[in-house]
């Protein structure tokens, strides 16, 4: 299947540098440049990290052929693309950065002269199985010939304040809470999102909430999808990953809270990678930063029941934190037979990561934890169940680091197994 992106393409050019002193004829941070970095911007990055993930993409887009414009082309590397031409410079925005921060940034290019889509491009956009418009607010989404085909095919839609409504019966518009309140009047993301879906005849919006997630008004109970929180000053890029995630996911064929959760997610990995030292320390540094106890224990948790939680719940009261070292689904085969695990890893993880008892989840593919227990060095490693400490094969590994190994009470009656034999 095919995505097409159309919109404005921008360059992004990052000075990168050291700051340690001030001008002496002004309170201005010198910055001692080290390298400069291009990158694809604005729809160019959203189909570029389309075509990073595997997706059929090309860019549709005007560009100017000046050196702004060529260092954008080059930038795009070997993702598709047809120009227009542009009647205004290459829109530039050059980011001056020093310690991952950015100090300032320096806007160039662009102009009121509008781009005019020409056929090569509205053929491109008709080839499309999904048009992801990517507006930035230069003008081609205001181009009626452009307008009148996209009502042709299915359409996901990044406004920008500076540009128009989108075409009537898009499946889905990315607002961010900022454009949301612009567009609409309204403060509240739910009250917006529901206004705008009307006033836009759109089947879905969805607003995008930064480290809160996102919401999705789709006609029925609005949907709230959580975020991790990852603190930085310049979250550049992360609207378009989620633009271009969710856009792909529903190419794909996923319902639009599907796609609107993987969106969230993708643009919070997004921003981890950016933004490496935004990375929170894991709670297991922070316990034994301030010399607390770690606890661990491990298992398949296959289909979660009372048992489990009263292990879980005696382990966590052993120390400051808990760990679950959780078998993956390979590991759940190796061991239980190709009919398990019921529940895929994926499920398993977000299900024991939402009790209060569990600090973190760790998942490991071997058929025993050992190599995981030897990375993370628990203070005291719990299994529940008829075992003895003694006998515990993992026993002696945590001893060797001076941690001990406790067997909390067997809870009769109570086990995934037989769960499943009572249904069958």
């Amino acid at each position: 299947m095919k995505l097409v992106v159309v919109g404005d393409a921008l360059l992004d050019v990052d000075v990168r540098g050291s700051v340690g002193r001030l001008c002496p004829d002004a309170p201005a941070p010198v910055l001692d440049v080290s390298g400069e970095t291009a990158r694809a911007g604005g729809a160019a990055l959203a189909a570029t990290l389309a075509h990073t993930d595997g997706v059929d993409v090309t860019l549709v887009s005007a560009v100017a052929d000046d050196e702004a414009g060529q260092r954008l082309r080059a930038a795009l590397g070997d993702v598709p693309a047809v120009w227009g031409p542009s009647p205004e410079p290459t829109p530039v925005k050059t980011r001056l950065r020093a310690g991952g921060t950015s100090l300032a940034r320096i806007d160039s290019g662009g102009g009121p002269r509008l781009p005019a889509a020409t056929d090569a491009m509205l053929d491109e956009v008709l080839s499309a199985d999904l048009v992801l418009v990517s507006d930035y607010g230069r003008g081609l989404a205001r181009d009626e010939r452009l307008r009148a085909v996209l009502d042709r095919v299915p359409v996901v839609w990044d406004p920008h304040p500076r540009g128009p409504a989108p075409t009537p019966g898009a499946r889905l518009v990315t607002p961010n809470a900022a454009e949301a309140e612009a567009f609409s009047g309204l403060s509240d993301p739910t009250e917006a999102a529901a206004e705008l879906r009307r006033r836009w005849s759109a089947r879905a919006v969805v607003v995008t909430l930064g480290a809160r997630g996102a919401l999705l008004h789709g006609g029925g109970t609005p949907t709230a999808v959580p975020a991790r929180r990852i603190p930085v000053l310049d979250p550049c890029g992360a609207g378009d990953r989620f633009a271009a995630t969710a856009a792909a996911r529903l190419m794909a064929g996923a319902a639009p809270d599907e796609a609107v959760a993987a969106a969230v997610t993708s643009a919070a990995d997004f921003l981890l990678r950016e933004h490496p030292e935004a990375e929170q320390p894991s709670t297991v540094d922070a316990v034994r930063a301030r010399g607390g106890t770690v606890v661990a224990t491990g298992g398949c948790f296959d289909i979660l029941h009372a048992g489990h939680v009263r292990t879980l719940r005696a382990a966590r009261a052993l120390g400051d934190c808990l760990v679950v070292c959780l078998n993956s689904d390979d590991s759940v085969r190796r061991l239980k037979g190709p009919d398990r695990p019921v529940t895929t890893q994926d499920d398993r993880v977000e299900v024991l990561s939402a009790l209060g008892c569990v600090d973190e989840v760790v998942v490991f593919d071997e058929r025993t934890p050992e190599q995981v227990l030897g990375v993370l060095r628990p203070d005291v490693w719990v299994k529940g169940g008829d075992y003895s400490a003694e006998t515990l094969p993992e026993a002696d590994l945590v001893a060797g680091w001076g941690g001990r190994t406790v067997v909390v009470p067997y809870h009769s009656g109570r086990s995934t197994t037989g769960i499943l034999t009572r249904r069958s």
